[in-house]
């Protein structure tokens, strides 16, 4: 979300259209609990005045969490308030929270859900559908060293800098925080075992899984072709992402929590890397199947593996070239946030006349 927030307020303050203030909060992840409280008492009660005195025309907060204010101030602010969710900020399993969201939407004028499925889950939670529109996440271009991607120079460097033994194996890759409904346990145990081809699994991030997957992985047969290398800087990232051969969503359904758009899936085709993942949630809006990558059954092992298979040894050429031009088509935030803006004047007309 952070990730996204920023290259958002990037994209718009560069538009002609936009004259941006912007609200954020610093904080490392340690200490970031704590802040976001003080950071949301604090706009509690100066948000109302930064209004006024920089003659806003609307307030968009960047995730149900900075929401959460709307409804304390909403007597205060004479303008229309929108915000964006993503997921997890809308499904989260805490009672007390639930229960507080219909009154969050009922205080908006506007809603941006990053997916359906998103915009699914908060229509469930008492949002106006009328409220609601699902615009996907983008991604910034600038992020990446484009030129700089050669699959083979790629895996020489993390061969190097990881001491990686890939030996012209194909590489299969999923990077993200290690949690449950993103299925690295379900894919080690069910799915990899069923793969004919010569692969290695490579997962990138860190989470509170990383225990249990590190237990299944030293129980696995495939043990010595797993390879989880906890959290990286973003060069290393990119170097797999690069590297890779496919890049893999074995997402499964957990109940209270859901994968609400995906944008490693982008920064996965930006660099030629097809996805193979569950079809489920957010997943549905990235994927075009053909286009670049496919989306499997949930929880189907057998169509899982044998999809792998059939790409790698009959489409990955195609797919690879196609899987970027697809995301350039579709999800810069240069595309994106246009419509950011559109869905935003919408707002701000129908507030004025209501």
């Amino acid at each position: 979300m952070q990730r996204v927030s920023l290259q958002l307020v990037d994209t718009l303050s560069r538009n002609i259209e936009v004259d941006l203030k912007t609200v954020k909060l610093e904080a490392e992840w340690g200490s970031i609990g704590t802040k976001t409280a003080f950071f949301l008492i604090e706009n509690v009660l100066s948000l109302p005045k930064t209004v006024r005195n920089y003659k806003a025309d609307i307030i968009l907060f960047s995730s149900m969490v900075t929401a959460s204010i709307a409804p304390l101030i909403r007597e205060k602010i004479k303008i229309p308030m929108v915000t964006i969710n993503h997921g997890h900020d809308v499904t989260l399993s805490v009672r007390l929270y639930q229960r507080y969201l219909r009154t969050v939407f009922k205080s908006l004028d506007g809603v941006i859900s990053v997916s359906e499925a998103t915009r699914m889950a908060s229509i469930k939670r008492g949002m106006d559908p009328s409220k609601g529109i699902s615009l996907p996440n983008g991604f910034s271009p600038g992020d990446f060293n484009l030129h700089e991607c050669d699959k083979e120079t790629a895996r020489d460097s993390l061969l190097k800098k990881l001491d990686l033994p890939l030996n012209g194996k194909k590489v299969l890759l999923t990077t993200g925080r290690l949690i449950k409904r993103k299925g690295h346990e379900w894919f080690i145990t069910e799915v990899l075992p069923k793969i004919q081809s010569d692969v290695v699994y490579i997962v990138l991030g860190d989470g509170p899984e990383i225990a249990r997957i590190s237990k299944v992985v030293r129980s696995s047969p495939h043990t010595h072709n797993i390879f989880l290398l906890g959290r990286q800087p973003d060069n290393i990232l990119q170097l797999a992402y690069c590297a890779a051969d496919l890049f893999i969503m074995p997402n499964i359904v957990v109940p209270g929590d859901m994968e609400g758009f995906g944008v490693v899936m982008l920064e996965a085709n930006l660099m030629n890397t097809p996805v193979i993942a569950s079809d489920l949630e957010g997943i549905k809006d990235v994927i075009e199947p053909g286009k670049n990558g496919y989306r499997i059954e949930v929880g189907n092992d057998i169509l899982f593996a044998s999809e792998i298979d059939r790409v790698l040894h009959n489409e990955l050429d195609t797919l690879s070239e196609s899987c970027r031009s697809y995301i350039y088509s579709n999800f810069t935030w240069e595309n994106v946030s246009l419509r950011y803006i559109e869905y935003l004047k919408t707002v701000i007309r129908n507030f004025k006349n209501a």
